[in-house]
């Protein structure tokens, strides 16, 4: 009995090592090819391009590069002198349109005193020339509203809590309105925009948790599944001139898997991991888990950034 035992013994844990391997690998298989997980995440914010409202000489430069900004900071002013003498100069043209106004009011009250002295004709001329006055005073009230808006808007303040990048500008230089001088990256928006192989997205919804892990960080982030992109572009398919569809001929043996994006909420960042836009991240949605988020966070908004 003992020597059976010992020549099946090397059989046994032969066959049993092939079985194990092969439970590996098609664990492995499985994991690879269908579990939903992808190396293709990165980290994605918001950037807003702040331009200013107005054109002039840049007078005053508030920040630097990469520098931390509340909602509502002072960013950069622009040649406050020229917008404040603009706003006087209309002021001063309101003043002058508000006397005409008066003084043809007097007039047409001294007309209703002197009905019998002063002719019918004349007392129609002179309501007529005020109602052009008024209107010119409404002008020239709007010409003081759009001064003081301008003069106003020299000091161009951050439009959310972020962080300024790319900042070249400096003073002296010319601004034009409506021209970007400066990114600011939106803090509040950091989120995890995951690029899953079609066929992966079996079993993925809106509120799953996922599993978050950025290249070189050791510890995982938190987050749920926020959305899934509805369309992708068709890159076979266009619009002829007779507006029918042009399909390109495809002549593929291999069919590669189109890749969709679902864009990951962000819901834990573990004490000292810098969230930066652009990170490589790696992700896999736990769909064997309830989701925890019934009504996913709006897109595009994630955890602020520590310490802003």
């Amino acid at each position: 009995m003992n020597k059976i035992i010992k020549k099946s013994l090397p059989v046994l844990l032969t066959v049993l090592a092939l079985v194990v391997a092969v439970l590996v690998l098609r664990q492995l298989w499985v994991y690879y090819m269908d579990e939903p997980w992808t190396r293709d995440a990165h980290v994605g914010a918001d950037v807003v391009q702040v331009a200013p409202d107005v054109s002039g000489l840049v007078e005053a430069v508030d920040v630097a590069d990469n520098q931390a900004v509340k909602k509502g900071a002072l960013l950069f002013v622009v040649d406050r002198a020229r917008y404040r003498i603009a706003l006087e100069q209309a002021q001063a043209a309101l003043s002058e349109r508000q006397a005409a106004v008066t003084q043809l009011r007097r007039e047409i009250g001294r007309d209703r005193s002197l009905q019998d002295l002063v002719a019918a004709e004349d007392a129609e001329v002179r309501r007529a020339k005020l109602q052009a006055a008024q209107a010119t005073l409404a002008t020239a009230q709007a010409a003081v509203d759009l001064a003081e808006l301008s003069l106003a808007r020299t000091e161009v303040r951050a439009p959310a809590d972020g962080r300024v990048n790319d900042r070249t500008m400096r003073v002296g230089d010319y601004v034009v309105a409506g021209k970007p001088v400066l990114a600011l990256l939106d803090t509040g928006s950091f989120r995890i925009d995951g690029y899953f192989e079609e066929t992966r997205l079996r079993g993925v919804a809106p509120g799953q948790p996922v599993d978050i892990r950025l290249m070189g960080e050791a510890t995982p982030l938190r987050g749920h599944v926020d959305s899934i992109a509805a369309g992708i572009e068709d890159r076979y398919r266009s619009n002829g001139s007779s507006l029918l569809p042009n399909v390109t001929p495809a002549f593929d043996w291999v069919r590669l898997a189109q890749r969709i994006p679902v864009r990951i909420a962000i819901d834990e960042v573990p004490a000292g991991v810098e969230l930066i836009a652009g990170r490589t991240a790696t992700v896999t949605v736990q769909t064997g888990h309830a989701a925890a988020h019934t009504a996913p966070a709006a897109a595009g908004k994630g955890p602020a950034q520590a310490g802003l």
